[in-house]
């Protein structure tokens, strides 16, 4: 028999239980590609009547959508799952449910690792993500995903004041370094008609901004006919049927970048002025063993080209160092070549072997610690390009996209100007006004740092038509 505290206690469980059903917490890791992922199975949750919570300790069910790309991203994914496992063993929670990327790359070796794992949403089952967590669970689903899901499928926009459109899924280019294709599948484009339907939802539902992402932005509408014209024909007719005052798109590759797209950037100041072409490195020799299209000098020849076109771009890219192969030398031939192109914001990636890729079957690799040093010393050598291109903003007066309150003190706003992508491009931090989030407002700046800067509003303006309103 139990103890009239015992039953008692019982009770108490039992009925905080059921205070949680029908609450799920969704952890979402990785790229944008996998966030807008996120957002339609929280718009198929919210469809079947589940109310999405923030805190996982106050769900019923979590759901972790996972990234593998790369080793980091992959172990970020296995601690979330691991962290909420806990959480299920102490009772804080009933069901673990793992979705995304791992799922269709290692769907079956995360069942039989981690037993706690109640069930798993594949990247061609969003749509069943209701259903799954309705019967508590289900099997892997491994294997290249080939659907792609459009406007008909429900989204709950988490970012506040813009939003991804993805244009494609999947990806045909032969990168040795890159396992995305085995489980992303081949590049399959979404039509116009249906890219322009949402970005209209979006820009109803409140977004100022859209970022057209996709594994190959570039190689938009390749198969469905449109030639290498694919996303110039997008962005221009997103011009005309919609009054998004910013559209940018994500990412370029160089040997698909068309020239006809910067031009219409230098021709229409909506297009926002932005280029993110990641280069993975400079010397012949890796380019060569990466399966990657273009030299360094033709790198620069778009670079010239593009800010010909464009005199106020931002330019982006990101590497790789520590590659199979890879000397100091052709480190070197690296740094001189970012230090010639002087780009905005660069990023970069210390090499992680990954299976069923041939990279990872190359002989001669860099040791860790040695491509740890030089991934240090490539953004070392980016710093104060970076502290330059910002300095030549002090003083000016930009357009500012506000994003809320700052991260570490609710004291500063943030935001982002034309030259700054969501979450990889610093921000603007704002000192002085007070404006709502997703509202576009003038800021004038004041100092500059290697990472942000720093200004305040000077006021609100029309653009576009539109009133930039500040609170």
């Amino acid at each position: 028999m139990w103890s009239r505290t015992a039953r008692l206690a019982h009770r108490r469980a039992k009925r905080a239980l059921s205070d949680k059903a029908h609450r799920v917490g969704l952890i979402s890791l990785g790229c944008p590609k996998n966030l807008v992922d996120s957002e339609i199975m929280l718009g198929r949750l919210q469809e079947r009547g589940y109310t999405v919570v923030d805190n996982a300790a106050d769900a019923e069910t979590v759901l972790v959508n996972t990234c593998g790309f790369v080793e980091e991203a992959q172990q970020e994914s296995i601690e979330s799952i691991l962290e909420i496992a806990a959480l299920k063993a102490e009772g804080g929670v009933a069901r673990l449910l793992v979705a995304g990327c791992m799922v269709n790359r290692f769907g079956d070796e995360l069942a039989a690792a981690v037993p706690e794992i109640d069930g798993f949403v594949g990247l061609d089952d969003l749509d069943r993500v209701g259903d799954v967590v309705s019967i508590g669970g289900g099997p892997p689903s491994q294997g290249p995903a080939f659907k792609v899901f459009d406007h008909t499928a429900p989204r709950v926009v988490t970012t506040p004041g813009y939003a991804y459109l993805k244009v494609a899924e999947g990806c045909n280019n032969p990168c040795t370094f890159c396992a995305i294709p085995i489980w992303r599948g081949q590049l399959r484009s979404r039509t116009l008609g249906s890219l322009v339907t949402e970005a209209q939802q979006l820009e109803a539902g409140g977004a100022r901004e859209i970022c057209l992402v996709a594994q190959d932005t570039t190689r938009y509408g390749e198969d469905l006919g449109l030639g290498k014209d694919g996303l110039v024909k997008l962005v221009e007719v997103l011009l005309e049927q919609t009054t998004l005052p910013w559209i940018r798109f994500l990412y370029a590759y160089p040997t698909t970048l068309n020239p006809d797209l910067l031009r219409l950037m230098g021709e229409e100041r909506r297009f926002v002025s932005y280029l993110d072409m990641p280069l993975q490195h400079s010397h012949p020799d890796m380019l060569v063993a990466m399966k990657r299209g273009g030299r360094a000098r033709h790198y620069l020849e778009q670079i010239e080209l593009a800010r010909e076109l464009v005199p106020d771009i931002f330019l982006r890219s990101t590497f790789i160092v520590g590659f199979p192969g890879e000397t100091r030398e052709h480190f070197d031939h690296l740094l001189g070549f970012v230090r010639e192109a002087r780009f905005d914001h660069l990023g970069g990636f210390v090499y992680s072997p990954e299976d069923q890729t041939p990279a990872a079957e190359l002989p001669n690799r860099v040791p860790g610690p040695t491509a740890q040093r030089r991934y240090d010393e490539l953004l070392e050598a980016q710093r104060p390009v970076a502290l330059a291109s910002r300095e030549g903003l002090v003083g000016r007066r930009i357009e500012v996209l506000v994003e809320g309150a700052c991260d570490e003190t609710e004291h500063l706003l943030q935001g982002r100007h034309r030259g700054m992508a969501p979450g990889i491009d610093g921000r603007v931090l704002i000192n002085d006004g007070t404006a709502p989030a997703g509202s576009l407002v003038e800021v004038e700046i004041t100092e500059a740092y290697a990472d942000d800067i720093v200004g305040r509003i000077v006021g609100s303006g029309i653009e576009h038509g539109v009133q930039l309103a500040v609170s």
